[in-house]
């Protein structure tokens, strides 16, 4: 898949944003549910023949997904109203949707970055959905379904910041904010000139660029995407990614049976796949197209 940036959305993207908008924002504190009818059918009949993860799941009654629940427009669990939204949700909502569960059939997990492979292997999620990027070293331990989003190392700026545009014009004037020891800000740190600041989260980040007090805050576009869409007035994405990461959906080592499934699903549902982009992450400003699944090894 292919990211472009844009000024400001298109007439006819405007519109769709606004339209899917009025269902449901996708911002924190919507409800999903609601609106997830609009996009996608639960699924009847299903059969999925030597996926253990599936015999899992319907002798269990429910599907148990991973997710992440801090990441706005991506993963995030309203501290208030307790309601989950963002791109990730939906695409593990409509995964769910497709072998035969509704939103009262699922049990999130929040499951943290470090754990993830455990959680799969132990089996304590049937399926984990969240910036979750598919690597040589993770495949000896879990297999994939996917990708369903490339993504990249990417730098959000104030919406009224025209001197940064990219990697490239970062400056020894200029500080770029990311979570500490990440190789995001390594990457500033041996690439660039600039000066650099580091959190715990990306929130705080955040936080600091829009009070003036860093200039940029670099990690994985779709993170930084997932910001801007939460406030575009006041923040943008700008410059091409200069890494890549493939997002993927984590299931049981050697489940291809399953594996194949979710990617059929993705495959035939470019539309769906849009539609819950535009959704969630639409706002922002930014285009995108959905990337070809990896082969079933």
């Amino acid at each position: 898949m292919r990211i472009t940036r844009i000024l400001a959305l298109t007439a006819g993207a405007a519109v769709a944003a606004l339209a899917l908008a009025g269902c449901n924002s996708g911002t924190p504190g919507s409800d999903s549910s609601e609106s997830s009818g609009a996009l996608w059918e639960v699924a009847t009949d299903v059969s999925i023949p030597d996926s253990p993860t599936f015999e899992r799941i319907q002798s269990a009654g429910k599907v148990v997904i991973g997710v992440k629940e801090d990441q706005p427009g991506l993963g995030y669990l309203d501290p208030v109203t307790g309601e989950r939204s963002g791109f990730d949700i939906d695409i593990a909502r409509w995964m769910a949707a497709s072998l035969g569960y509704d939103e009262d059939q699922i049990e999130y997990k929040a499951v943290a970055s470090a754990n993830r492979e455990q959680a799969i292997i132990n089996g304590d999620v049937d399926y984990y959905v969240g910036t979750y990027s598919i690597t040589d070293s993770r495949k000896q331990q879990v297999s994939f379904a996917g990708p369903y989003f490339v993504t990249g190392q990417g730098l959000l700026v104030a919406a009224d910041n025209d001197s940064i545009t990219g990697e490239d014009s970062l400056t020894a004037d200029d500080t770029v904010c990311s979570a500490t020891g990440s190789t995001s800000i390594q990457r500033i740190k041996d690439e660039t000139p600039a000066q650099t600041k580091e959190y715990d989260t990306y929130s705080q980040c955040v936080e600091d660029l829009k009070s003036g007090q860093v200039d940029a805050v670099t990690t994985d576009e779709a993170i930084l995407i997932g910001y801007a869409a939460q406030d575009p007035d006041n923040l943008k994405v700008v410059g091409d990614v200069f890494s890549e990461e493939r997002y993927g959906i984590g299931l049981t080592l050697g489940d291809t049976a399953l594996a194949q499934f979710f990617d059929d699903v993705l495959t035939d549902g470019g539309d769906t796949w849009q539609a819950i982009f535009e959704k969630n992450l639409g706002a922002s400003g930014v285009t995108a197209t959905q990337p070809d699944v990896d082969p079933v090894s």
